[in-house]
């Protein structure tokens, strides 16, 4: 039987998938279905019917709902509007917070005992503090379009949906965003509050600005902003990488200076891989590392480590990681190494890049559990095997979260 987008199927939900859908099956193939939970009957209206292994749907009504089933945190993100109109960044806003953790955990657990291997057991996902989840966004993107309209895009589409809430943003990112007198060209709007408490609104046209010449525009330098861990300040551009919950790099520092204890030779060469502006070369340098190497490849960013980490003499480098560690001699002594990589994961030749460096400790801070749990299955290929695992709600009411792993051999 042939189904097409548009038409509605009655569906059990039976699992939960990376990326924040749920799982149902329909005459034997797998069909992905936004704003359902595990355990609930809904009714679904298929966005695709294209592929032949699995399809794309939407809940439009819940017939069977599941205990854990609440008012969306978000009214635009709610199952009662249509889908096209309901707004992206908060796909599991409809979960009981406590259960959005469990359902990240069983993400983890399948992601491991599918690409890392047999015999882990994924962590139990922590939240960061008691409250609600909401109100924890430090750095956000509104979207403007064509006709002067302001918001987020809708779920998995580039459509500019106006809201009355911001639920996820820091009060005062909120209350900037709604205070927004006229709009800047089509394009986006990066608001930033960093650790001062006061808002930034950075508009980004979608076309760059170009002199009567037709040369581009010369952008200003970016403001610096100040950024803290405990009594560190790490300076960095606004627009550039800081983790978005105000308690999540403190929270990363401690696990990551957790899984380093003990693992600290200060004879040897220490590598923060992917180390942005140092917040992990400075917990090598503290706990004992006299010879850090931090490597980067925003220049800006190794720019800010190297001020950052003056004090503590620890040397920054521009450069992609996989090239760094082509470059990097045999025959030296490597003590720890911490890589904190992008979504993607670090990869199979990054991985056998550090295998290469016969470390004392790997410590692997993560984004994504699927490319987490790829790496690990070539790590314990080459004979490393995870001694501690553990994972941060860093993201509450999104499908996404961190893992940290530390691997031994």
């Amino acid at each position: 039987m042939t189904s097409s987008a548009g038409e509605l199927l009655d569906l059990d939900i039976t699992g939960f998938a990376h990326g924040g859908t749920a799982i149902a099956r329909h005459e034997g193939r797998v069909v992905f279905v936004a704003d359902a939970i595990p355990g609930e009957r809904v009714r679904a209206r298929l966005a695709e019917a294209s592929k032949k292994s699995f399809w794309r749907a939407d809940a439009v009504e819940v017939l069977e709902p599941s205990p854990h089933r609440v008012p969306h945190i978000w009214p635009e993100a709610d199952i009662s509007r249509a889908p096209a109109d309901r707004v992206g960044g908060a796909d599991l806003g409809h979960i009981e917070l406590g259960h959005q953790r469990v359902l990240k955990r069983q993400v983890l657990q399948e992601a491991l005992d599918k690409f890392a291997g047999t015999g882990l057991t994924a962590p139990e996902v922590v939240g960061l503090d008691e409250g609600d989840g909401k109100g924890w966004r430090t750095r956000m993107t509104l979207h403007v379009d064509d006709a002067g309209r302001v918001g987020p895009y809708a779920a998995r589409s580039h459509r500019v949906i106006e809201v009355g809430s911001l639920p996820l943003a820091r009060p005062e990112l909120a209350e900037a965003a709604g205070a927004l007198v006229g709009t800047p060209s089509a394009g986006r709007i990066l608001f930033v509050e960093p650790a001062d408490g006061r808002a930034r609104v950075l508009p980004r046209p979608d076309r760059p600005t170009r002199s009567r010449r037709g040369a581009r525009a010369h952008r200003p330098e970016p403001e610096v902003i100040v950024e803290k861990v405990g009594t560190r300040e790490f300076r960095l551009d606004v627009d550039g990488f800081w983790q978005v919950h105000p308690l999540a790099a403190s929270t990363l520092d401690t696990e990551v200076r957790a899984a380093l204890e003990g693992r600290v030779d200060p004879d040897a060469t220490h590598f923060d891989l992917y180390g942005g502006v140092g917040l992990f070369a400075a917990a090598l340098a503290d706990l004992g590392a006299t010879d850090v190497v931090t490597v980067e490849s925003d220049a800006r960013a190794t720019a800010h480590a190297e001020q950052n980490l003056a004090p503590l003499d620890v040397q920054a480098i521009t450069a992609r990681v996989d090239r760094f560690l082509a470059s990097v001699p045999e025959g030296g002594r490597a003590g720890t190494v911490v890589l904190d990589p992008p979504r993607s994961g670090a990869g199979k030749a990054v991985v056998e890049a550090v295998h290469g460096l016969a470390p004392e400790a790997i410590v692997y801070v993560a984004c994504d559990p699927v490319a987490l749990a790829r790496d690990l299955g070539t790590f314990r290929a080459l004979g490393w095997e995870p001694d501690r695992l553990s994972a941060f709600d860093l993201f509450p009411h999104s499908h996404h979260f961190e893992t940290v792993a530390r691997l031994t051999r």
